[in-house]
């Protein structure tokens, strides 16, 4: 029998999502999001949940444009941190020391520090309730030089919202596409 945790854990492993804007001043923000994920890979779109009450909700609606960094786990506590205070008291990069980027396509910076961003405009927007649901088209993804072709190298964080832990990923179990190939008749 299977016991009910509700919606705390609707997905796992959440990757560690760093959305980054600038708000009406031109301050550079970031904040820790707990949901989104993968939205069209034609065209390739990202989806960001964001409630209203947030610092960050004024800013994508004003500047429609923000980053999705990946954090990697050396970066544990300032992600941590970037969910935890809110950007219209505290300047979270001064606080860190982590720097932010300008973008050249979109009105948003990104986390120089951290391996991956993907830069992306707000095409859409959803009322869902609490939250808003931000569809943003990536007009680029920028990795780290060093990068090879494969993600394991950064050792990004993921979150388990059900015991409110931040956990890297650890081995291959199997290969996608090719695993579930004995199914098939």
């Amino acid at each position: 029998m299977k016991k009910s945790v509700g919606a705390r854990s609707l997905i796992y492993p959440n990757p560690v999502l760093v959305v980054c804007t600038y708000d009406e001043n031109g301050k550079a923000n970031a904040a820790t999001l707990a949901w989104g994920g993968v939205a069209s890979s034609g065209p390739s779109a990202v989806s960001i949940a964001v409630q209203p009450i947030r610092y960050t909700y004024g800013a994508l609606m004003s500047r429609r444009a923000f980053t999705v960094n990946l954090a990697p786990a050396k970066y544990a506590e300032e992600a941590d941190y970037f969910g935890m205070v809110s950007g219209r008291d505290f300047d979270k990069f001064a606080e860190t020391g982590l720097t932010p980027v300008k973008s050249e396509l979109v009105d948003a910076p990104y986390i120089a520090e951290f391996p991956c961003s993907l830069e992306c405009v707000v095409t859409h927007t959803l009322d869902l309730g609490v939250h808003t649901l931000f569809i943003g088209e990536v007009k680029d993804v920028k990795m780290d030089e060093s990068a090879s072709d494969t993600w394991s190298e950064f050792d990004l964080l993921t979150f388990d919202a059900l015991t409110r832990d931040y956990r890297a990923p650890g081995k291959s179990v199997a290969k996608a596409f090719e695993a579930g190939r004995k199914f098939i008749k």
